[in-house]
This record gives C-alpha cells, structure tokens and sequence, in this order.
C-alpha cells in the first residue's frame, strides 16, 4: 500500500556504486517481499560483494538511509480509495507485511487514517511467522485473526507487488491481484490471478465486491 521499494531501489543503488556495480531488476525480483537478512543475503551474494561486505553489515548501513526516508512515503495510487470503499460497505481487511515494526511505524507515520481502517495487521516479526515469503505463513497468520474464525483462505483476495509475496499467497490458497513495477520482468506476472498497472484499474465487482459508486 506505501510505495516504499523505490527507497530500497535507491539505497542499494547507492551502496553497489561503491563496488562499481549496478543494481537491475531481476536482482531486486528475488529481494522483494523477503525478510529483511533473506533478502541481505541475496543481495551480497548475487552481487558478489559478500567478501567485502556481510548481510548484516549491509543492513545497518542501509537502515540509516532508510530511517530517513520513509517518513516521506506516499500511497501507492488508487489505494487510499480501495481502503475506504472497502472499509464503508463492510469488508473485512488487513494488513500483511513483511516490514517490520519499526519500519511498518515509519512507512505509516503520514497515512494513519487509513491504516485504522485494517481489522489488523500482520508484521514480519510477528511470532507466527516463521518463514518469509514465498512461504504463506505470513497470509495464514492473517486469515486466523478476522473476528469470529479462520477464514477460508479460497475466499480471501491479496493484493501483492512482489513476486515472493504472489507466490506466498497462492501457496496460502489464497486469490492475487499484482500490481508491479512496470520494471519488472513479465515472466513473474504468470503466478498471479490478475496483473493490474495500478489500484487505479481495479474493479471491486469483478471480483464479487461491493461496485465503486463514485
């Protein structure tokens, strides 16, 4: 919902210069929807800079730029309008993210109204998340804390931009609209249910939900 990989793009960019090497976007297709040293991890090692700089070092360094920048993140288009048509005629919905805490606070920080709007919110530090995605531990976790029971994952609809995240869905059982970077190469689009350019585009009816009146 924040559009906040750009920051990632943009600090990575940064530490690879250093190397004299360049970022690209199969790279970041196996970075994103990870926990954090998952991601670190591929980003060393398919870089070939984990000699001169570990996964853990690599975090602090990126983290004091990041802290910087997420304050100034906006709404990925059309989703402060998808929050709120869904909000008002009853359907339930949540947040699963594998940020955690301390960054999801960030992220956030400008974009609280819409936020209180989730039934709740699932971080990637949560205790029952044991893996990151693509594992679906994450969106199960989400499906069990509705009110009343569990529900049907079949009967549940995720939004995603990451490829892990698609995946981590369909192996949830779950339903997935993606909306990616349009950087992104077409061949991660295959997993998803329906490949959207924006939020803007989407059409609640489609999918058996309460039509857009505006």
């Amino acid at each position: 919902m924040a559009d906040t990989e750009k920051f990632y793009t943009e600090v990575q960019e940064i530490i690879l210069a250093r190397f004299n090497k360049t970022f690209d976007w199969s790279l970041k297709a196996k970075m994103m929807g990870k926990k954090a040293i998952e991601a670190a991890r591929v980003f060393v090692e398919e870089t070939g800079i984990s000699d001169s700089l570990t996964a853990e070092d690599f975090l602090v360094e990126r983290e004091a730029m990041l802290q910087e920048m997420f304050p100034t993140s906006e709404l990925m288009p059309g989703a402060g309008r998808l929050v709120k048509h869904l909000h008002a005629t009853g359907v339930p919905i949540c947040v699963a993210t594998g940020t955690h805490k301390r960054h999801f606070a960030l992220k956030t920080q400008s974009h609280g109204e819409i936020f209180s709007l989730m039934h709740h919110i699932v971080m990637g530090d949560d205790p029952e998340v044991k893996q990151g995605k693509p594992s679906p531990d994450i969106f199960l976790a989400a499906a069990r804390r509705f009110e009343g029971e569990s529900v049907d994952p079949s009967k549940i609809l995720v939004f995603e931009d990451a490829p892990s995240g698609v995946l981590a869905a369909k192996n949830a059982g779950m339903s997935v609209v993606m909306v990616p970077d349009p950087r992104l190469d077409s061949s991660f689009h295959e997993t998803a249910d329906k490949v959207l350019s924006s939020l803007l585009d989407f059409n609640p009816a489609e999918w058996g939900l309460p039509p857009f009146t505006d």
